[in-house]
């Protein structure tokens, strides 16, 4: 079902129930619909007579949405979603700098930004400027659904280069996405999500969206720590969606006291350890853990349960709908357990990049399109990722994927949290380094050689290492590798040289 049609049913239905919370203040969705409207409304007055002046043309009116995680970001996605128009999510926590390259490469027709309790909307074309405030009692419109061919949502991926590249899709894929994984997940109006990440980012922003039109409460926060786990209480939360960091996180405050109300935990941006399976049944006995693959190019690509995940690299079988396929550089599929590119035959796949991107990424063969992540598929169906292309290190010959050696590294019961990189090394062209975050305040150097030895061949083993006390987090809850690359460089203190 089209999302302003759902959020509208839903209100309709039951506009006293909960839809959004955050910051302890609770929308129903009454209060959600009505606030959508006015800002539609507002919208209307402040470029209605404009010339579409952004790079969709006279595709759509295309709306910036820069609130971040603020209690009106509900309302806000709602209203630029409605009625024909496209929303481009941006971070309002990225620095100044790149915010302002993503508004100058996609020139929108409307801004919307934080302005404290409230909202600014600002139409670059003529300076207009207008705020809206929870209270105002403004005129509203009506939420309409738009076409499924029409551009719907932007939002932007890392670059090869630093510079963030901006991912369109349809209102098609993203409801045939809704659909599929309310079936897939089991979501259903009495599925109160708790999802702490940032809604500018995809796996947040997604599992907002299911929620809402599923008619459930979803429950997000400004800022992530580990007090989050009474918020989860205290709400009787019955799913969780999250990076594995967090959910770390969450097992650790737990401290051994279970929290019952969590009947299903959904994972996703790296892999799940034993250990984080293990931490977790102690943590929500009653949870089952669910990882998935994807893309924010591509959609869902593959989904695992316990029983997928034996091998430090396994990450599932295809998603329903999706069909994948390893090819080689010529685009020939390759046998079972060979190493190439993943492509996905999928109806999830997004319409590519807007502008120019950096040469890398997404591409397409076909009805096939991939982002350049390596892997290999198990005779009986199991994708095993490998990493990402321009990710591999070339050291002393041998091609090595950082991301195989750091599910290794944390497999190890003395391993919290680790990344590896490849510095610059004048014989080995690359050499091979890890930071590792201990599990605990003791780590013993020689218990994690014996690990490396069992499971991985030698040249693959890091050759220098690190322990981080506390790793650097980006917002979105993932080890800020370009931080640690940059205090190894500066011989920070945050780390402490052992190998």
């Amino acid at each position: 079902m089209p999302f302003a049609a759902a959020v509208n049913r839903h209100a309709d239905e039951h506009p006293h129930s909960p839809a959004f919370q955050i910051e302890g203040r609770v929308f129903t969705y009454g209060e959600l619909q009505r606030l959508a409207g006015q800002l539609v409304a507002a919208f209307d007055e402040l470029a209605g007579s404009t010339l579409h002046r952004s790079v969709l043309g006279n595709r759509s009116r295309l709306i910036a949405l820069e609130a971040g995680n603020h209690p009106l970001f509900a309302a806000a996605f709602l209203a630029a979603t409605s009625n024909g128009h496209c929303v481009a999510l941006i971070d309002p926590h990225l620095p100044a700098s790149t915010r302002e390259a993503m508004r100058d490469r996609l020139s929108p027709d409307l801004v919307i930004s934080a302005n404290g309790a409230g909202l600014s909307l600002q139409a670059p074309a003529s300076g207009e400027m207008r705020s809206l405030r929870e209270t105002d009692g403004n005129e509203r419109a009506p939420l309409a659904a738009g076409a499924g061919t029409e551009p719907f949502l932007i939002v932007f991926t890392s670059g090869t280069t630093g510079t963030p590249k901006a991912i369109i899709r349809d209102r098609g894929s993203w409801r045939r996405s809704l659909a599929t994984s309310e079936r897939f997940f089991g979501i259903d109006s009495e599925t109160r999500t708790f999802a702490p990440g940032p809604l500018a980012h995809g796996l947040t922003l997604y599992a907002l969206a299911e929620t809402l039109v599923a008619g459930a409460e979803f429950i997000g926060t400004a800022h992530f720590d580990a007090r989050s786990l009474r918020l989860i209480e205290a709400g009787a939360v019955k799913r969780l969606v999250l990076v594995p960091t967090m959910l770390r996180r969450l097992c650790a405050a737990a401290g051994g006291n279970p929290c019952a109300s969590v009947t299903q935990i959904t994972v996703a941006g790296s892999k799940l350890t034993t250990g984080d399976r293990a931490d977790a049944a102690i943590a929500f006995p009653a949870a089952a853990v669910i990882e998935y693959y994807g893309a924010s190019e591509l959609g869902f690509i593959s989904v695992a349960s316990q029983n997928d995940t034996a091998s430090a690299t396994a990450v599932g079988r295809a998603f329903p709908g999706v069909t994948l396929s390893i090819r080689n550089d010529t685009g020939d599929e390759v046998p079972a357990g060979e190493t190439g590119t993943i492509f996905v035959d999928s109806t999830l796949v997004s319409d590519g990049y807007v502008g120019d991107a950096d040469g890398a990424g997404f591409r397409r063969l076909g009805r096939l399109a991939t982002v350049g992540d390596l892997g290999f598929l198990d005779e009986d169906g199991t994708l095993h990722l490998l990493g990402r292309a321009g990710g591999m290190v070339l050291s002393g010959g041998n091609n090595i994927y950082p991301q195989e050696v750091e599910t290794t590294l944390t497999a190890h019961p003395g391993v919290h949290a680790a990344v590896v990189l490849g510095l610059d090394h004048p014989d080995l062209g690359s050499e091979l380094v890890a930071v590792i975050e201990p599990e605990g305040s003791a780590f013993d150097r020689e218990a994690l050689g014996r690990h490396l030895a069992a499971h991985l061949p030698r040249y693959k083993h890091p050759r220098r290492l690190w322990l981080c006390r506390k790793m650097p987090m980006t917002r979105s809850g993932k080890v800020a590798a370009g931080l640690l690359r940059q205090w190894i460089s500066d011989e920070n203190d945050g780390l402490e040289r052992i190998d």
